[in-house]
Order: structure tokens, then sequence, then C-alpha cells
């Protein structure tokens, strides 16, 4: 660890945002991405299959819980102002 930094001030540096449960609102599997809603963020987040952590074929289904870690790019993604960085599916 640098010199003078705490776990807590390169945490805050990093600007990790803690992960969320979210629910998917609509997935489209053939474009490969949909939109997942959480408290955390108003208005949706734009999701991707490649931020799915799973093997295989990755999808997700409507209504579905996950485990969102998600950031805010400062510029709308896909009509989003947030967009995911990692979707872990949760077990039913």
């Amino acid at each position: 660890m640098p010199s003078g930094l705490s776990l807590t001030a390169l945490t805050r540096r990093r600007r990790v945002p803690p992960i969320v449960t979210a629910t998917v609102r609509e997935w489209n599997e053939e474009e490969g991405w949909g939109v997942l809603d959480s408290p955390e963020t108003p208005g949706g987040c734009f999701g991707h299959f490649a931020d799915i952590e799973a093997d295989g074929f990755r999808t997700l289904t409507p209504g579905q819980q996950v485990d969102l870690t998600w950031e805010a790019p400062g510029f709308p993604q896909d009509g989003y102002d947030y967009r995911a960085v990692s979707i872990a599916p949760r077990s039913a």
C-alpha cells in the first residue's frame, strides 16, 4: 500500500460502488442487452451480456434478481444514466 494512504482513502479514490440487488426489467436476448432496476440506479441501468458473471451463454430473464455493480459514466449509455460493470445472477 502506498505510504500515507489508508485502505479507506484508496477505496474512495477508486470510487468503487457497492454491490446492490437489482431486478431485470427487460432483456433482449438476441441483442444481448437489457435494463436493470434498483433504488440506487433511478430510471434504470443499462446491462450488456459481457457484464454477466456466468459460464456459457449469458442471458437474463425479466423479473430475475441479480447482484449489480454499476457506474455513472457521466453520459447516457443507450439512454440510461447508469451502466453495469458486473452482473451476478442470484441463486433461485
